[in-house]
């Protein structure tokens, strides 16, 4: 399967384009797409311009310098970093992080997978947001904070981590396979704090935002 040798560096999505017929159209995988242009969703939207060809440095890095315009900076977001953690043997290849300021913080994703259920304000049963992802996949502080719970106390929740960000802001995991964090803890924006786990049969993260104890909708703040 081709990486450097792919014929185009970079490719424009057309209607009806998915990243499987990319991949298998230039000779490169659907995780391979997903991973050098830092995405969170195998959803593509048509005229988005995709990188087709791994970073490189030296020449490569020149040429993108010279042909960056305003309107093309957000691709300095989209370069990928590898990240490892040693809590329980488990890797995690990760894109660089995209972030929001919203509410006086800089959030990101917890998680990379694919939203399977909404924030709804009247449905007390949907008080976040899931996300799909694989079991013992890392979970990471959307921001920094404190850790405030660190538990499964909680009916509904199952291994849950509360983190406090600031006196407005606080922000909850939930069915966790694992914690690796405890209450007291101090953490950074995009601190290994869990390890996905398995709810209703099938591997998701559920992810609250509350604002001054009450529920928002996590897609206002998140990139």
């Amino acid at each position: 399967m081709a990486t450097k040798g792919s014929p185009v560096a970079t490719y424009t999505v057309k209607p009806d384009d998915t990243l499987y017929s990319i991949g298998r159209s230039h000779g490169v995988s659907p995780e391979q797409i997903i991973e050098w242009n830092g995405m969170y969703t195998t959803r593509i939207r048509t005229g988005r311009k995709l990188v087709l060809r791994p970073p490189v440095s030296g020449s490569a890095d020149k040429e993108k310098q010279s042909s960056e315009t305003p309107t093309k900076q957000t691709t300095k977001k989209q370069s990928i970093v590898a990240t490892q953690t040693k809590s329980n043997r488990t890797k995690d290849v990760i894109p660089k992080a995209a972030e929001k300021k919203a509410g006086g913080l800089r959030w990101r994703w917890p998680v990379k997978g694919k939203m399977t259920q909404g924030f709804s304000a009247s449905d007390p049963s949907r008080k976040g947001i899931k996300i799909k992802g694989s079991e013992g996949r890392v979970v990471r502080a959307a921001e920094g904070g404190t850790i405030v719970y660190s538990g499964d106390g909680l009916v509904g929740y199952g291994e849950l981590i509360i983190i406090k960000h600031n006196k407005e802001y606080l922000s909850a995991y939930a069915y966790n396979r694992k914690r690796l964090v405890k209450e007291g803890d101090k953490v950074k924006r995009g601190a290994a704090v869990a390890e996905m786990g398995v709810n209703g049969g099938e591997a998701l993260l559920h992810f609250e935002i509350r604002r001054q104890g009450k529920p928002v909708n996590p897609m206002a703040y998140l990139p």
